[in-house]
């Protein structure tokens, strides 16, 4: 039992880490130092050292399956029976490879060494006992337990504990973009106890104990507690850290005791460099590697066969068969085996080892294009697209699904105040509506303030109470809710209209809106406001609990307290934002819940009218949500003096625990959310970005199905979903929301079945794990008729779904929909539902958001795309591509997308066909040199054809080809389906090219045969003209390939060409002795003054790609591929291009339904007339109204039966059906989307639909 005690009590301490002064043991040996096990302070990113690099970096690259394996191919060369060149030459290739590979490590690893160096020594001031003073030292000198001074602009050198600030209050401002990214600062508190210092700190008075977390990566989580001697303990959390690499604002002079140093710092923790990732392409051609291995085993095997059967006619050996020192000769059938591996070596380049180095070429060059793409840059955020992996930009052009956050990827994550209800009372801003209309206008916060001063609160209390919604109070209401900003981490910027020096700080809004730093006016603000509420309250006495003046002085309060105060609780799925207040003898709560489905307000008045203002307000967030608004909810609890202390004692003891911190201090949010009083809430609306709702159309044409995962209320994504086009006004959307697993699966197969029967008899395309996908061709009669399908699903219907083994019917019913919008869900069920679609039905995925709660669903998918927006930069740090706006989701994948696939692809697949081509010629000559392993070709020769010869058109082909222009790949978005198709490298194109390079070989070896079959020349003369012949017929294949010409293909390919030339008349010339006993001399220069050679390498090429040319002709003349029509459209000039391309476009068009309504920009588009039975519009045929009917009715019947054999206690009421539900009035409708200023209680129930808008909905 002690045994086992310890170990826990072991464990326990390894968890913790235990920090002291080092000044108290400055002049003691360093062994002596309890802080001397912890890491010092310089920092290593660098992999080699001058000794380490040749060894570590052969030993990183032989893990490649094709460096090993030509390394194989060189020791193997090296055996005297089966060597089939020189051993030395052998190993040139692979040492170029190495080598050029080696070389671009040694640089990047040099460029990491000297930036180490600089960042290492820099200086900063560490306190010296014996100087008893602060004297500068290099930052690689820094050492756990060191006091370090800091002073203004200046960077922190390792993660400090804050003790000492220069600000009155004990606060610290940082900047902490060079460790996420954001510009905005935080706010870092000292440690409790040591904020009321009226004099300089001193370190040497330090005499405490800190006890910490372990070092984690976790940048936003850090516990402990201070032990002082009296035994007594300070708890501090990430609130007094300040964390490497940020930067000192605002504040003259920190001090502070440094926590973790160097590789344990949390930035040095979250450094993991650039993900890796494998591209589709890469997966496929590692497949064809195989095949390829497959096809020179077999090669090998006739050649070891064909030795057999040779050196088997012979009744005597013959002369060129050497006996061994013994006198005796090798059997036959170990021969054999010995010259298949020579013919391993003989055949070696039919795998390509030069793609992989060519691949990482030319996707640099792809992604320098992607950065200076003027398009992709941002010039309000002065950013442009960041490539974080830099090896699948070819899977941009693949993409089959986009699953996207909503809140400031779809939106702007800029609120912007519009509607509140205080005490049930609804109060609208119809300047913010007015200047939503023109966003572009001017947001002068002088003219706001200039107005609020002019404001005569005389008059406005003569008025009354019934004023409160007129004109007067629209200007502090307006900056109320900015109050919430920095809470959430959004911040409103204004307009950009004009640029003013100096502007005077507005009500509830900082100076600088980034800032977290409360306005200096707001407390005269509140006090008048506060004053003139008094004054109406005086004319209209009323209990207190319920006085309408009093609550909306403390409405205004709370959402004052949020611009001055540090979020202290976040839970999930809801946020709430919690401050307390003391106020002489009584202490307020406020409580702040972000997006409520329903208030959680317990325990309140049992009056009657309380009751009424539950359900106004109630009411009210509905219809906010409903109009795609953002709600808060407000409430207040007043405590005694004595309960607020038990409270504070209780929360004390908490912030100084380390373990089950969260827990504890979580507890002591809940004691305190209890018997509230409502105060109201506010409705603040998010506009979508510029250019969404075209870059869904453009991507749905493109054939990417979209997904939209929020943590939203369902009614505002689904009014969100609808403006950006996602839905549409004419599309049945089936709605489900359930919690039973058992009800969830009977919705499923009744959703499915009926969708099946409404869209009439389908023809599957493919099998999936055992049921049929549907196919996407309607029948002609019907495809005018029957609308799109949307799927609407929550989060607790995604548990029943993944708990209830439901994701089969749920991706099969997915298939008929045209968006599915999943609400409500949490980060975890966002990768789930990522991960889902991915594996099972096989597609390439990508996934786009801007916060870290997008950051599982980013890293699930095959390509995570971040959003540098208002909430950080977590999202962009832990993605593949990063963008400043959702609308460059469209150039980056139909254009650059595209592009990168079209041309990695072709390269890729041009490369299996050049060596497969070059390698035969060299298998066809074993049947006429006896099967010996010899080459009529010099392998110096061989050696520089696939290095020098061959290698540089295909990188510029991999780089620079563009197959179809930017213009017409963005008007017409169809053509990104030959990427989603794999038109371009697919099995089919890999073995046709395959076939097409034994062909040509065979042409390009047997006409030069033919030609010298009766003459005498030698061996290299006669292999010197297939060469010429291959390499010409080779560079023209690739000139076919070649979709783009510009002036630098052209000199690229004729240079190469020239190389050869020179480079074959020169090493002819110069080797006399080089290949013993046959030499290439002086062949190159006999051969061109041959008439023959020119014959010969003229016709061959011709006849060994006519075939090719006859079937691009034909291709080009009558193919159907949308490729090649815009190929040709975009030889036409500008004009004529323009009409084509808008006749393809009318053409690809599908009929619209008639009396389809346009989906406008703003968050409400109109909606139908009729509900789902006589939803149809005017001009339906007869048979679409019955098939409607019919359909309703029968789902309705499905369901009933359902539930009478799986009755659910919590869904009782689970019906197919269409819900209707009540808007505000007619001017809801309008195009600014403005509401009226009437009260609530005069609104009526409209039959002009609601956020439903669909012809269905299907609805637990």
């Amino acid at each position: 039992m002690r045994k086992e005690g310890k170990k826990r009590q072991k464990r326990k301490e390894d968890k913790k880490r235990v920090v002291i002064s080092n000044l108290s043991f400055e002049r003691w040996s360093y062994k002596e130092n309890p802080n001397r096990n912890y890491c010092g302070n310089q920092i290593k990113t660098s992999k080699y050292t001058v000794l380490s690099f040749i060894p570590k970096n052969i030993f990183e690259q032989l893990h490649r399956f094709a460096n090993l394996y030509f390394l194989g191919i060189v020791v193997l060369n090296f055996v005297p029976v089966v060597n089939a060149f020189q051993p030395e030459v052998s190993m040139i290739p692979i040492c170029i490879i190495l080598a050029v590979t080696a070389i671009k490590d040694a640089w990047e690893d040099l460029r990491r060494y000297k930036s180490d160096k600089v960042i290492n020594n820099q200086e900063c001031l560490i306190y010296i006992r014996k100087e008893r003073n602060y004297v500068q030292k290099c930052w690689k000198d820094v050492r756990v337990g060191d006091f370090i001074q800091m002073q203004c602009n200046e960077i922190i050198p390792a993660d400090i504990l804050l003790l000492f600030s220069s600000d009155p209050s004990g606060i610290c401002h940082l900047e902490t973009a060079n460790l996420d990214g954001e510009t905005n600062l935080k706010q870092r508190r000292v440690v409790k106890g040591f904020s009321q210092q009226d004099v300089q700190f001193e370190p040497e008075h330090f005499c405490n104990t800190i006890v910490c977390e372990k070092p984690n990566n976790h940048l936003n989580k850090f516990k402990g507690y201070m032990e002082h001697p009296d035994q007594t303990r300070t708890g501090f959390g990430s609130e007094s850290l300040l964390l490497r690499g940020c930067t000192i604002r605002n504040t003259e002079v920190a001090i502070g005791i440094v926590i973790y140093a160097g590789h344990e710092t949390k930035a040095m923790l979250n450094n993991s460099g650039p993900r890796y990732k494998r591209s589709k392409i890469e997966r496929r051609m590692n497949t064809d590697i195989f095949f390829c291995i497959g096809l020179l085993f077999l090669m090998c095997l006739i050649g070891a066969v064909g030795h057999r059967l040779w050196n088997g006619t012979f009744e005597e050996h013959p002369p060129f068969d050497v006996p061994d020192a013994n006198g005796s000769f090798l059997p036959l059938a170990l021969g054999g085996f010995y010259m298949f591996l020579t013919m391993i070596i003989l055949l070696q380049v039919l795998i390509p080892v030069s793609l992989y180095v060519s691949i990482e070429l030319v996707k640099l060059g792809q992604v320098f294009f992607l950065h200076n793409d003027l398009d992709l840059y941002d010039e309000k955020t002065d950013l442009s697209i960041q490539c974080r992996a830099l090896n699948i930009t070819e899977d941009l052009g693949q993409i089959q699904y986009v699953f996207s956050d909503k809140t400031g990827t779809l939106t702007e994550n800029k609120m912007v105040f519009r509607r509140c209800t205080i005490m049930g009372s609804e109060y609208s801003h119809q300047e913010n509506a007015k200047r939503l209309e023109t966003p572009k206008e001017l947001d002068s916060d002088s003219e706001e303030w200039t107005q609020y001063q002019c404001l005569s609160f005389p008059a406005q209390r003569a008025q009354g109470p019934a004023t409160l919604r007129g004109q007067g109070w629209a200007q502090p209401l307006r900056r109320c809710h900015s109050a919430q900003v920095p809470i959430q981490g959004h911040s409103r910027q204004r307009s950009i209209g004009r640029c003013e020096s100096s502007q005077p700080p507005v009500a509830f809004s900082s100076p600088i809106e980034k800032d977290v730093t409360p306005d200096k006016n707001l407390l005269p603000k509140v006090q008048d406001a506060a004053l003139w509420l008094e004054t109406l309250s005086d004319t209209k006495p009323a209990k207190t609990s319920l006085s309408t003046t009093s609550s909306i002085a403390d409405f205004f309060l709370a959402l004052t307290i949020c611009n001055s105060v540090m979020v202290s609780t976040t839970t999930e799925p809801r946020q709430r934002f919690q401050s307390v207040r003391n106020n002489d003898s009584q202490a307020f709560v406020h409580d702040f819940m972000e997006n409520n489905d329903y208030l959680t307000v317990t325990d309140m008045d049992v009056e009657k009218k309380m009751r009424k203002i539950q359900v106004r307000t109630q009411k009210h967030l509905d219809l906010y949500a409903r109009d795609g608004l953002r709600t808060l909810c407000v409430a207040k609890k007043v405590i005694s003096e004595d309960d607020f202390q038990r409270w504070a004692s209780f929360r004390y003891e908490a912030e100084a625990s380390l373990d089950n911190r969260d827990e504890l201090l979580m507890e002591t949010a809940q004691h305190l959310e209890n018997q509230l009083t409502l105060l109201g809430a506010t409705g603040i609306e998010d506009r979508l970005q510029e250019g969404v709702p075209d870059t869904i159309a453009a991507l749905r044409e493109a054939g990417i199905q979209l997904w939209v995962l929020t943590g939203d209320k369902q009614e505002t994504a689904i009014n969100i979903a609808y403006s950006c086009r996602l839905l549409d006004q004419a599309d049945t959307v089936y709605s489900i929301n359930t919690e039973s697993q058992e009800t969830c699966e009977s919705i499923l197969n009744c959703a499915l079945e009926e969708v099946k029967q409404f869209h009439g008899p389908q023809k599957p395309d493919r099998k999936f794990f055992g049921f049929c996908l549907p196919s996407k061709t309607l029948p002609p009669t019907s495809r005018a008729a029957v609308p799109e399908v949307g799927l609407v699903i929550d989060g607790k219907t995604l548990n029943a779904i993944f708990q209830g083994k439901l994701e089969m019917k749920f991706l099969e019913l997915t298939q008929y929909c045209r968006s599915v919008l999943c609400c409500r869900s949490t980060p975890l069920q966002k990768s789930m539902i990522v991960k889902l679609v991915r594996d099972k039905l096989s597609v390439m995925t990508l996934s786009i958001g801007d916060g870290a709660n997008d950051v599982s669903m980013i890293q699930a998918a095959d390509i995570g795309i971040g959003i540098s927006g208002q909430e950080g930069m977590q999202a962009v740090m832990s993605s593949d591509f990063a963008i400043s706006r959702f609308r460059h989701l469209k150039k980056l994948l139909l254009v650059h997308g595209h592009w990168c696939y079209s041309r990695l692809a072709r390269m890729v697949v041009y490369y299996f066909y050049k060596n497969v081509c070059y390698v035969n010629l060299l298998f066809w000559y074993q049947f006429f040199c006896g099967f010996s392993g010899s080459t009529m070709i010099d392998y110096w020769q061989m050696i520089f054809f696939n290095l020098f010869f061959t290698s540089l058109p295909p990188l510029i082909f991999g780089v620079l080809d563009k197959d179809i222009s930017a213009e017409t790949l963005l008007a017409l978005p169809e053509l990104y389906k030959s990427g989603q198709n794999s038109e371009c490298y697919n099995p089919m194109t890999f073995w046709i090219s395959i076939m097409d390079a034994f062909y040509q070989s065979l042409v390009c070896f047997f006409i030069p045969y033919l030609t010298y079959k009766d003459s005498d020349i030698d061996v290299f003369t006669f292999g010197t003209p297939i060469n010429t012949i291959a390499l010409t017929t080779i560079l023209l294949h690739q000139a076919m390939e070649m979709k783009t010409w510009t002036i630098i293909h052209g000199l690229v390919l004729l240079g190469s060409f020239l190389m050869y030339f020179v480079v074959s008349l020169v090493y002819n010339a110069t080797c006399v002795n080089c290949n013993s006993p046959t030499n290439p001399y002086w062949v190159m220069e006999g051969q061109l003054s041959d008439p023959t050679f020119y014959l010969v390498c003229f016709l061959t090429p011709v006849m060994a790609l006519l075939p090719r040319y006859f079937f691009l002709s034909l291709q080009g003349t009558y193919g159907k591929s949308l490729i090649l029509k815009a190929q040709k459209i975009d030889k036409l000039p500008t004009d004529k291009r323009d009409l084509e391309i808008q006749s393809w476009r009318s053409r690809q068009r599908p009929v619209p339904i008639p009396g389809e309504g346009q989906c406008t920009h703003r968050p409400v588009p109109p909606a139908p007339k009729q509900d789902f039975r006589a939803s149809t519009p005017k001009s339906s045929s007869p048979h679409k109204w019955k098939c409607k009917e019919d359909w309703a009715l029968h789902g309705e019947k499905c369901s009933r039966d359902h539930l009478k054999d799986h009755p659910c206690p919590e869904d009782s009421s689970a019906k197919l059906s269409s819900r209707e539900y009540p808007l505000l009035g007619p001017s809801m409708t309008m195009a600014s989307g403005a509401y009226s200023s009437k009260k609530t209680d005069e609104y009526r129930p409209s039959s002009k639909g609601s956020h439903r808008r669909s012809q269905s909905s299907l609805t637990i």
